[in-house]
């Protein structure tokens, strides 16, 4: 999923870092002060005031005198914002409408990132933007909307993309398509070096020290170790990593070999014009490391707090349930009556069959660790109160299937801001805006 949140590097401290998130927060009111606004727009059933317009114009104003950037005509300047304000409030609209919440574990793991990006931690992040004069509180419900806008975006545009079974063929036999698609390796490297122009007795010789190298690797010698002690190559110190890199950025001599190779294989010495190199195949990612997935069967019922069931009433229902499930009664029968999850109640709360990395990390875990036929304990997401049943493990060779999905992944991310663009003016002369400036 893109992000929506582009936080740039610390400003003089964090004000050119803080102009870049959308300030679609209208600025606080206390309850003693007498302010006076105006409505600038009506968008549907919403408002944008006077005040949030003159915030954001001030906000885009820092931004451009940060990045030293010169300002556009100041009615050219307003007009642009106040449509961006418009097609905000259509979108955080439609969010609601829709129901999209963002919990308070998904806003404070975006704040930790945020706070990670500019080597931060979470505390001088927030103590960085109190000597700012902002507003800690007011800055994550600015985030918290603008991650409702990227799901709205997400969901609304995905849905109007097509991408054909023909046109993920023809990207695949591109050479685009070939290069985004192949494997990466992370390979080591020794080189044994010769002299210019070595005599028969120096080319034996490192011949020999070279086949002692690989002798001591395969005996479990440290790779990185013995780089750094014997290697002339450029990477000698940092243990002789050449980093991560597909077949077509390795070096010839070794393009060849590195594919046939397995992970940590040694393999060498290779003769060159410059001496005798051994490589080692670190790791591998990519379609060849993806083609064997392991998959789990599982099934679940999710009970959420809402406004009429509190956090506890949540918890204690989810473990009654769970309770009527070990004594016997119908796992799907529960799933049907009583879970909130509405994609997967219908069906007994059957999730289908998936690979790691699709859920939530607590409910990953727990379905990691149960065996199969075994009802879990009650747990906790950020979704709600679930309990769970894994129903099967297999795996699957997905090596075509993930190139097939990379590519499909690729054409789609190239398309996206376009048709975000359109999608958003469609959205805009179907809403009912007036503007009263």
């Amino acid at each position: 999923m893109k992000s929506h949140i582009h936080l740039r590097a610390l400003s003089a401290t964090t004000m050119a870092l803080l102009v870049v998130v959308a300030g679609i927060c209208r600025p606080a009111i206390s309850d003693d002060a007498i302010i006076l606004d105006r409505i600038i727009a009506v968008v549907d059933e919403d408002v944008v005031l006077q005040s949030e317009l003159d915030a954001r114009i001030a906000r885009v104003k820092a931004q451009l005198a940060g990045a030293d950037s010169p300002l556009p005509p100041e009615q050219m300047l307003v007009n642009q914002v106040l449509e961006r304000l418009i097609l905000e409030n259509l979108q955080l609209n439609m969010g609601h409408r829709g129901g999209i919440r963002i919990s308070d574990e998904q806003l404070n793991e975006a704040m930790q990132r945020i706070a990670n990006r500019n080597n931060l931690s979470l505390l001088d992040f927030q103590r960085a933007l109190a000597a700012d004069g902002l507003s800690y509180a007011e800055m994550r419900e600015e985030i918290r909307r603008e991650m409702i806008i990227g799901h709205v975006q997400q969901s609304m545009v995905n849905g109007r993309l097509t991408i054909t079974d023909q046109e993920i063929n023809n990207f695949l036999e591109s050479d685009v398509g070939k290069t985004v698609t192949a494997d990466e390796y992370r390979v080591g490297h020794i080189l044994i070096a010769l002299p210019d122009e070595p005599t028969r007795d120096q080319i034996a010789a490192a011949r020999n020290e070279a086949e002692a190298v690989v002798s001591e690797l395969r005996q479990g010698a440290d790779f990185a170790g013995l780089a750094a002690a014997r290697s002339a190559g450029q990477r000698a110190l940092t243990g002789g990593d050449l980093g991560w890199r597909k077949v077509v950025q390795l070096p010839t001599i070794f393009a060849d070999v590195v594919p046939t190779l397995s992970a940590s294989e040694v393999h060498g010495p290779i003769k060159s014009g410059s001496g005798y190199h051994i490589i080692k195949l670190m790791e591998v990612r990519g379609a060849v490391s993806e083609g064997q997935i392991e998959q789990t069967e599982v099934r679940h019922v999710l009970i959420q707090p809402s406004e009429i069931r509190t956090e506890q009433e949540a918890m204690e229902l989810a473990e009654l349930l769970r309770e009527e499930t070990m004594g016997g009664k119908a796992f799907d029968e529960i799933a049907r009556l009583h879970s909130d999850d509405p994609g997967s109640a219908l069906s007994g709360g059957d999730l289908g069959w998936s690979a790691a990395g699709l859920f939530v990390p607590e409910f990953e875990d727990q379905m990691h660790r149960s065996e199969i036929g075994d009802i879990s304990p009650v747990f906790r997401t950020e979704h709600g109160y679930h309990f769970l049943e894994v129903t099967g493990r297999r795996i699957e060779d997905f090596t075509e299937e993930f190139k097939r999905q990379q590519a499909e992944n690729y054409i789609r991310n190239q398309r996206f801001d376009e048709e975000l663009q359109v999608w958003a003016r469609e959205a805009r002369e179907d809403a009912f805006v007036e503007i009263r400036m």
